[in-house]
């Protein structure tokens, strides 16, 4: 068997894209800190993570489909190099001392544009460096490396914070993005040219891939009720956790304990092969309902935090599975527009669940929304498991590592 890390092109994008989690792991803290430092308001930090929102939610259509119509590798080393360059952007800003808030607003907007376009060149690059039968083992492997800096991130964004300033945070995450951006000119990824049509009709066929399987519209569903239950928590649960669980380090611990059960699932993810991965993994989100349901009837810590663990490990593991499927799954020519739909539903979800979390908190008390969110994930996660093609997708082909089959007796 060869092991990914063993091909030479996924091993150099693998750690080109693994410098760049830890980058951008490091970032969130260090934005949320420095904006608090130069205008002390909520309502800035809002602002600013919004304009980093919009532009990557607007143009994420448009990336499918340069990523398809253009080499994955080309694309994603254009979107570094100006990711990097708004990074650097704000961390010299910052560290001259004098920091404008609209200055921060717009590399933060540029920023997000350019993750429009990165964003769904990730399959294409996997699949186009790594033959089918390894690929679930690379998609886990970069699961988990992007999971552990998370883990990491936040103690990293904390030491350059209170040593040397929120800054050095940014110039180290456009260094990232530069490492990144060198390690790509040195591979070859793979690349289906795409017949030259017009834009809207790029489009149009991309949604047509999306429509015509019936096992990935409905988890797209699925999985952006997921998302959004996920920010309902993220609002509602830190309120609950500190009122009646116990404080601050309930909080902080549930989260630590999530990130430790997404590594967890990743790492799972580079042995487990379920016969029916979609209908496995779909299952298993549908385990996010305990965490959600606990926390509204305000259950002990003690069950709180094992049962987040527990469903987070399920998102670990279901992430590089589903990755997986669809390159296995999902013509190579549109993959990158195949993404980019998915990608949507997810981050729309999101602001959704957070928006809607708090006036229902306040109309009906913090258990309303978690219940609502509990009862909508478990419904459209299990209720998958009804559509045809959810429990048909199986792997198309074998895994690197599995025996190999007896020739078939002839007469």
């Amino acid at each position: 068997m060869t092991h990914p890390l063993r091909l030479p092109a996924f091993r150099l994008l693998f750690i080109g894209r693994t410098a760049s989690a830890v980058g951008d792991a490091v970032v969130p803290v260090a934005l949320a800190l420095a904006v608090l430092r130069v205008t002390g308001s909520a309502g800035a930090l809002a602002l600013v993570l919004s304009c980093a929102m919009v532009p990557k939610l607007l143009l994420l259509p448009l990336g499918g489909v340069i990523a398809d119509r253009f080499p994955a590798r080309k694309v994603a080393i254009v979107t570094d190099l100006v990711r990097g360059a708004a990074q650097l952007a704000v961390g010299l800003e910052l560290l001259g001392g004098s920091p404008a808030l609209t200055h921060l607003a717009v590399a933060s907007a540029i920023g997000g544009a350019a993750s429009a376009f990165a964003m769904p060149t990730a399959s294409p690059l996997v699949a186009g460096t790594v033959e089918p039968a390894h690929r679930q083992r690379a998609n886990a492997l970069m699961g988990a490396t992007a999971n552990a800096s998370r883990l990491a991130g936040p103690a990293l964004a904390g030491l350059l914070i209170w040593t040397v300033g929120p800054g050095w945070a940014f110039v180290l995450d456009a260094a990232t993005f530069a490492v990144s951006a060198a390690l790509l000119t040195a591979i070859r990824v793979r690349h289906v040219p795409v017949p030259k049509r017009s834009l809207r009709a790029d489009l149009a066929s991309g949604w047509q891939e999306v429509r015509t399987r019936d096992w990935y519209w409905s988890s797209l569903i699925a999985h952006g009720v997921w998302n959004g239950a996920a920010a309902v928590l993220l609002v509602v649960g830190p309120v609950v956790a500190v009122q009646r669980l116990g404080g601050e380090g309930v909080w902080v611990l549930m989260q630590q304990v999530g990130g430790v059960g997404l590594l967890a699932g990743s790492l799972l993810a580079t042995r487990a092969r379920p016969t029916r991965p979609v209908l496995v993994g779909n299952l298993a989100l549908a385990g996010y309902a305990a965490p959600l349901l606990l926390l509204g009837l305000t259950a002990p810590a003690v069950l709180v935090i094992p049962a987040y663990g527990l469903a987070l490990a399920a998102l670990g593991f279901l992430n590089p599975v589903w990755e997986t499927v669809v390159q296995d799954r999902i013509p190579a020519h549109a993959l990158a527009r195949v993404s980019s739909y998915d990608w949507l539903v997810s981050l729309a979800a999101m602001p959704v669940g957070y928006a809607l979390a708090p006036l229902a908190a306040r109309a009906w008390g913090t258990s309303a929304p978690l219940f609502v969110a509990a009862a909508l994930v478990a419904l459209f996660c299990a209720g998958t498991a009804a559509v045809p093609g959810v429990r048909r997708v199986t792997w198309t082909t074998a895994p690197a590592d599995a025996a190999p089959q007896p020739a078939a007796a002839t007469r």
